[in-house]
């Protein structure tokens, strides 16, 4: 996927995420999700937060997997498809697959959910309890009603915390053997996260997607070594939307307050489609010289036309749109652009592009000697009341 991708030009037929910038942390899936984005009108800005640690050197996995052939397990928790198969596709690897094929088979096995009942079959193995939900938490409930006094459980993760989990069944007697499949590391390249780190702090991005609390985690942490901690938790608190796949997902960025998003389905469609409802939803729309306009993240839409703005009019944009209808001096303008140091000709400048750029001068008024005002309509709020975004 390319670092960024532009939006497309404007006109009159466009996605519901046109004009709004969305930063992708992914690692794995990152294309697709950023394929599904951007057609629906997205730019996409791609840093992966993470990597994940290749099986065949995964020194930790390895030993979990030795330890569980010296020393069998009572029960076996399988929690996800993809990683169970991984495991035992390492394992093999190694030349263990047949001694920890065989340990598994005098345990108990529990499945977390349909999928992962199907990797367990799948590797000749027979669950002896899957629960009718993808519910880890039913999954404690029922270990936790049996007596795990002094018993061995394997616990394969994948990559997700699972707060409380294994302090729960250890509180509880059992010995927890963790066995890490897929465990996420920093990337290898930094500069990517730092540039999608800038861009947040910046509000630069309209939202940030993230489909692993390891992601999360990861880009508050880098953020904290680099001192950006505070202005990234600031961002995510104002401007920029923070969007989870799912709860566990969300646990690192709530753990530092940061309210966040999650479709009612954990999936990446339902992910896209929120953000196409939460996005618009935010955007502020007014009407102006009896046109309708909804500033977006780099576009504005005049009368349902998309109208890409640079971003120098943007930040003039939303120093006019802060007090529509009336006048903000030249001063103040000049404050808000960015790096405009202090001729006041900068000014007229940015707001001649931005002007030429909304295709329509008289939204914007000069009064002379005073600065410039958006041209409100009176009484125009009610005219747009009721009005769905497009």
């Amino acid at each position: 996927m390319h670092e960024q991708e532009q939006a497309p030009p404007h006109g009159p037929a466009h996605g519901p995420l046109a004009g709004f910038t969305v930063g992708v942390t992914a690692a794995r899936r990152a294309d697709e999700l950023g394929a599904l984005l951007q057609r629906r009108g997205a730019s996409v800005l791609h840093a992966p937060a993470l990597r994940i640690v290749p099986l065949a050197d995964d020194a930790e996995l390895l030993d979990a997997t030795k330890g569980l052939i010296a020393q069998a397990p009572d029960i076996v928790l399988a929690t996800t498809a993809i990683g169970f198969r991984g495991w035992l596709e390492a394992a093999d690897g190694w030349g263990y697959g047949d001694d920890l094929l065989a340990r598994l088979r005098g345990a108990q096995v529990l499945a977390r959910g349909p999928k992962v009942k199907g990797a367990v079959r799948a590797a000749g193995l027979t669950e002896d309890w899957s629960p009718a939900s993808d519910s880890m938490a039913e999954v404690l409930e029922r270990l936790l009603a049996q007596d795990v006094t002094g018993r061995r459980i394997a616990l394969q993760l994948h990559g997700e915390p699972l707060p409380g989990f294994v302090e729960a069944l250890r509180d509880a007697g059992a010995d927890v053997v963790v066995v890490p499949v897929y465990r996420w590391m920093p990337p290898e390249d930094l500069a990517p996260l730092d540039r999608l780190i800038d861009a947040t702090v910046a509000r630069s991005l309209d939202a940030v997607t993230f489909t692993s609390a390891p992601a999360g985690a990861s880009m508050l942490a880098r953020a904290e070594s680099r001192g950006l901690l505070p202005e990234l938790l600031d961002a995510l608190h104002h401007g920029v939307l923070a969007a989870c796949v799912g709860p566990v997902t969300a646990l690192p960025l709530q753990a530092h307050g940061i309210d966040t998003v999650q479709p009612e389905r954990f999936r990446l469609g339902p992910l896209v489609q929120l953000l196409c409802q939460e996005l618009p939803a935010r955007a502020r729309t007014l009407p102006v010289a009896g046109r309708r306009i909804e500033i977006r993240g780099h576009a504005v839409l005049v009368d349902g036309d998309l109208r890409p703005v640079p971003p120098a009019g943007m930040s003039l944009l939303h120093a006019l749109a802060r007090r529509p209808g009336w006048v903000v001096s030249r001063a103040d303008l000049l404050r808000a652009l960015p790096g405009a140091g202090r001729d006041e000709h900068a000014v007229e400048t940015a707001m001649a592009r931005l002007r030429a750029a909304l295709g329509a001068p008289k939204l914007i008024q000069t009064v002379v000697k005073r600065g410039y005002r958006l041209a409100l309509d009176p009484g125009g709020d009610a005219k747009y009341a009721g009005e769905q975004h497009p």
